[in-house]
């Protein structure tokens, strides 16, 4: 991988084209999800390629972020961007505070609970009207609110995250 591609910072994906002239639909991972337009160089990643990104109209439909992008004018080159990672390089984000941390860098983290049991990794975060969700795969998938009641504490630099969580009785 690229100095660049190792750079990037995985901010949300393009899910589906929209329509015939060019728009997407888009999955958006920041909070609120439309910060996600307030980044001018975002940049796509698709199949090992890196193209630059340039947002020129947004919206949304049922739910969904949308965007028209420069040079997208019709439905089938929409559609060949449907998986592509929207992502910005790291330095173009603002530096967190203490105890902020991005989505991006939980992802692959170790999860533990309380007693020290091993639930497994961070595979990606899940929006809800509510709160984010963290998914957790392990021997199964577990989603935990990510809210400060559940995410008790954070190592970056030992890759664990503790949560107070027990699963549900079946």
């Amino acid at each position: 991988m690229g100095e660049e591609a190792a750079s990037l910072v995985v901010l949300g994906a393009v899910t589906a084209p929209l329509g015939v002239k060019g728009w997407v639909k888009m999955r958006s991972d920041t909070d609120p999800p439309e910060r996600l337009f307030e980044y001018p160089n975002l940049r796509l990643r698709l199949r090992g390629a890196i193209l630059d990104c340039r947002v020129q109209f947004t919206g949304h439909s049922g739910g969904r972020l949308t965007a028209k992008l420069a040079g997208i004018d019709d439905r089938d080159r929409a559609a060949e961007l449907s998986g592509a990672e929207v992502c910005v390089a790291r330095k173009e984000l603002p530096a967190g505070g203490a105890g902020e941390y991005y989505r991006a860098d939980l992802i692959g983290l170790r999860v533990v609970d309380l007693a020290g049991t091993e639930l497994g990794l961070v595979g990606h975060f899940l929006e809800t009207p509510a709160h984010a969700l963290m998914v957790v795969r392990g021997s199964k998938e577990i989603w935990i609110p990510a809210v400060p009641r559940h995410l008790r504490r954070v190592d970056l630099e030992a890759g664990l995250i503790m949560v107070d969580w027990a699963e549900p009785a079946e």
